[in-house]
């Protein structure tokens, strides 16, 4: 067996399961789970139709580069959404989602020889992250290390405190924005620092953007393509961005999303890809066209999600520190006493609310671990559940006050 395999963690919902092995939720209450971030808003019917319509696709294999209609589809909606012009052929590939990717991205990127010292290479993570960023550079043969979030800033990544021979060894970071868990958008002088550190140390940005179409202001979130053609790196050197339909268009079953940037890493990508059989089915293909070629449903989507935000936010301020995020559809609450893993358990016991935990988010790195003393609540069920669940842990929350 792959050796590597022994040094992957649990992921954060084997960890949740294992926490509440053997407690007996309240079951004069129904359960309402906020902790696993799977959109459940409904399905647009086209996108149902484009995919039923496609079924001819069955009969032949998919190229792995995608079908140059929905290559050209990706590169619309680029353009309509930052205006930016790419060239479909060279700067866009499909891909089976944003999981899948950002992991064979990983595996593409790394060369796990060791550097003089014998030491591996190191992929650099915001902690808190999605856990695929740690296992992607574990099962790479590199070693990761975690750069903070701040909650001073916005929980802006404090990139000062990486150190010099960890940026020496650095071949990859991953940057997560709007971020996952905090909901955090990275602004223009943050994408400068880190578009001056790539330069300098020469290590590859893979921007996980996954959650860009669901926002609460006015102007959308900056994309990291976007921000390097504004800060004249119009090549886009070094930098791969990830976009997924499964958030935006509410299909996480259909696996689908591109990635988009530097021509130098799309075509190596390319090349493993093909021999990892990462081909998306012809008719998920037929379906993504039709999705990313409308915006009407993205529009109504992200008006739910700003309706849901709007009530759910003020009720839970009422008993917990949390904030409205910049964007995505996480609330990331600090929790009174700050044991966020035996607030979850008790809530679930006593309420049947299911939150994750932010220990589990994260890892202890440089003396802490930025997600402790804090919850993850996914509001992606319909308004009134999740207002039911808000209720609840407000009720959760004063009991446990006046005891």
């Amino acid at each position: 067996m792959n050796p590597l395999l022994k040094r992957l963690q649990p992921y954060p919902f084997e960890r949740l399961r294992q926490l509440f092995q053997g407690v007996q939720p309240n079951p004069s209450l129904r359960p309402i789970s906020l902790g696993i971030g799977e959109p459940r808003h409904a399905t647009p019917l086209f996108v149902k139709d484009a995919l039923v319509n496609a079924f001819g696709a069955l009969a032949a294999y998919p190229p792995t580069a995608g079908e140059p209609a929905l290559r050209q589809a990706c590169a619309d909606w680029m353009r309509q959404r930052y205006a930016l012009t790419l060239d479909p052929a060279t700067q866009i590939l499909p891909v089976n989602g944003s999981r899948e990717a950002l992991f064979s991205l990983v595996q593409t990127v790394i060369d796990p020889s060791p550097n003089a010292l014998g030491q591996r290479p190191v992929v650099v993570s915001p902690n808190p992250f999605y856990q695929i960023y740690e296992g992607a550079a574990l099962l790479a043969g590199a070693d990761t290390f975690y750069a903070p979030s701040d909650p001073q800033r916005n929980f802006a990544i404090d990139w000062d405190r990486v150190p010099e021979d960890v940026w020496q060894r650095t071949q990859l970071v991953f940057v997560c924005s709007p971020g996952n868990p905090t909901g955090a958008v990275m602004p223009l002088t943050e994408w400068q620092k880190i578009f001056e550190l790539s330069d300098r140390y020469g290590f590859v940005i893979a921007s996980d953007e996954c959650y860009s179409e669901i926002y609460f202001r006015d102007e959308p979130p900056l994309g990291g393509l976007e921000a390097a053609h504004k800060l004249g790196r119009p090549d886009f050197r070094r930098l791969i961005a990830f976009t997924s339909l499964s958030k935006r268009s509410n299909v996480p079953g259909m696996r689908s999303g591109f990635v988009a940037g530097d021509a130098q890493l799309i075509q190596p990508f390319l090349l493993y890809r093909t021999y990892h059989g990462s081909a998306m089915s012809g008719m998920v293909q037929a379906a993504s066209i039709a999705a990313w070629r409308d915006e009407q449903h993205v529009i109504e989507n992200r008006a739910l999600y700003r309706q849901k935000f709007a009530q759910v936010t003020p009720v839970l301020q009422s008993v917990l520190e949390v904030n409205l995020p910049d964007a995505g559809f996480y609330l990331w609450a600090a929790v009174p006493g700050g044991d966020d893993t035996q607030f979850a358990k008790d809530l679930y016991a006593q309420y049947n609310v299911t939150v994750l935990p932010g220990s589990f988010l994260a890892r202890e790195s440089l003396g802490i671990n930025p997600g402790q003393g804090r919850v993850r609540m996914a509001l992606v069920a319909e308004t009134a559940e999740c207002l039911e669940a808000a209720q609840r842990i407000v009720q959760f929350v004063q009991n446990h006050s006046s005891s």
